[in-house]
């Protein structure tokens, strides 16, 4: 229309000086138009104080920009958190919600970041230039200056206007800032029995998780995992009773039971009744660092009582023992954290002896060091993606790269206190790593994910694919 407008105006019959000098305040008035119409600046940060699913504050974050819209960000927090995360910045006043506000971390985005960002004028589809911003602004080597969850927050905002600013859907952004060509839809890893920190029971270890590997479709995997997950409950309430089928943070039936193995062929069973033998595979998140003591593995570590069973604390060789009896006996395809995060020499032992999947998390908590130290020490063979460990989204990517480069698998993952914010069902598209674990097929803020692959899936189309078995390496 502007373009049309000024074509008119120099065709009007004017002195050649007029025509001269109006000819060259519309080219600047066209150029300025065009500029302000191709980008899209921060106008205004605004952040606040939200709970997530464990009823615990946590930061969200709503970006404005000059388009006039809004792009909002949740920020997930964990309870098993490795010691070499980035800092979760807490304002660790216990008379309000117990040390855990995040007061300190809200007022750090109002009142350092959204000024300094919206200042420097970084257009939003530019990810790294942002991200490195931030970093530099808080200037420490774990973000402990403004906080990894107020600069993550940001982060995962500004990802949202990038894709709008582009006109692509969010996965299709991460992609692009990945090098990633080739979209592959990932095998959700649903967390169906709970332990550990995430369970009030008596089991050690944190997670069982299913993963159906047989399916030919992520519709179908979710389809399996939540007959499997019905088919559990009708288990377990048969062996142990209704009260044995409340579930634990991240969704998971939690049965006060002791013996592993025993979750192990509760799941066994459930995925033989549901039909699906040979369809499904049982992942495990051990979350070992929560019970190692002096050198040992307590797996009664619940128990504080002084009729603790001594029996129940074994070396590291019996414990490496103990997951290659469950990697013979059951159809185990991945564990994860078998052993403390710094217990280097046990974790090279059996991932050296083994040919499923070893997954690091607190191992490697998403950081480039820790990673490269454990590609050196050939500790496991997949990472761990939680984006709040490293705190931007730029090194959550980065994080994967190198995983990648190094013939590892990527798992990505959310967080036992979540949000209904679905950005990491974008984040694993559109890394394509080829697995994701976010929980059981039960609480809306778990499901919240998995339906938005859902929806990816169908977006897609045919030309949609599925990791299946590929999932250790889908590209």
């Amino acid at each position: 229309m502007m373009v049309f407008f000024c074509k008119n105006i120099l065709n009007l019959k004017l002195h050649s000086d007029i025509r001269v000098v109006l000819s060259r305040y519309i080219q600047t008035v066209v150029i300025s138009h065009s500029t302000c119409k191709n980008t899209m600046s921060i106008t205004k940060i605004v952040a606040r104080s939200i709970f997530d699913s464990r009823g615990n504050p946590t930061v969200e974050v709503d970006l404005f920009t000059q388009d006039k819209q809004i792009y909002r960000a949740a920020v997930p927090s964990g309870a098993s958190t490795g010691i070499y995360e980035a800092l979760e910045l807490r304002d660790n006043d216990k008379s309000n919600y117990l040390g855990k506000g995040v007061k300190t971390a809200v007022n750090n985005i109002n009142d350092i970041i959204a000024p300094a960002l919206i200042k420097s004028g970084i257009e939003v589809t530019e990810q790294k230039a942002i991200d490195d911003f931030m970093i530099k602004l808080d200037g420490t080597a774990n973000k402990a200056k403004l906080g990894a969850n107020a600069i993550l927050g940001v982060s995962l905002a500004v990802a949202k206007a990038g894709a709008a600013k582009k006109g692509v859907p969010l996965y299709r952004h991460l992609a692009d800032l990945a090098g990633n060509k080739n979209i592959i839809l990932p095998v959700p890893a649903f967390n169906v029995i709970n332990g550990g920190s995430h369970a009030g029971n008596k089991l050690a270890m944190q997670e069982f998780m299913i993963l159906p590997t047989g399916a030919s479709s992520f519709t179908e995997a979710m389809k399996i995992g939540a007959e499997v997950y019905h088919n559990l409950k009708n288990v377990i309430k048969a062996k142990f009773g209704l009260d044995a089928t409340a579930v634990g943070d991240e969704g998971g039936f939690a049965p006060n039971i002791l013996e592993n193995k025993e979750g192990l062929r509760l799941i066994e069973t459930a995925i033989e009744k549901a039909g699906y033998k040979g369809k499904v595979e049982i992942g495990m998140d051990v979350a070992a660092s929560e019970f190692y003591v002096d050198g040992k593995y307590d797996l009664d570590f619940k128990n504080k009582s002084e009729t603790k069973d001594k029996s129940q604390i074994i070396s590291t060789e019996e414990l490496t023992n103990l997951y290659k009896e469950f990697i013979n006996e059951f159809p185990i395809t991945s564990i994860e954290d078998p052993f403390d995060q710094d217990h280097w020499d046990a974790w090279s032992g059996l991932t050296g002896s083994t040919k499923i999947q070893i997954v690091g998390d607190d191992l490697t908590v998403t950081n480039p060091l820790r990673i490269a130290e454990a590609v050196e020490k050939k500790a496991c063979n997949c990472l761990l993606l939680k984006v709040n460990q490293i705190g931007t989204v730029t090194e959550s990517i980065d994080a994967h790269l190198l995983a990648k480069k190094n013939g590892w698998g990527t798992m990505v993952s959310h967080r036992s206190g979540e949000t209904e914010d679905t950005f990491i069902a974008d984040l694993v598209v559109g890394l394509s790593t080829g697995q994701i674990k976010t929980g059981a097929p039960c609480r809306s803020e778990r499901l919240a994910k998995y339906n938005q692959i859902l929806r990816i899936e169908e977006e897609l189309g045919s030309s949609a694919v599925y990791a299946g078995k590929n999932f250790r390496s889908p590209q």
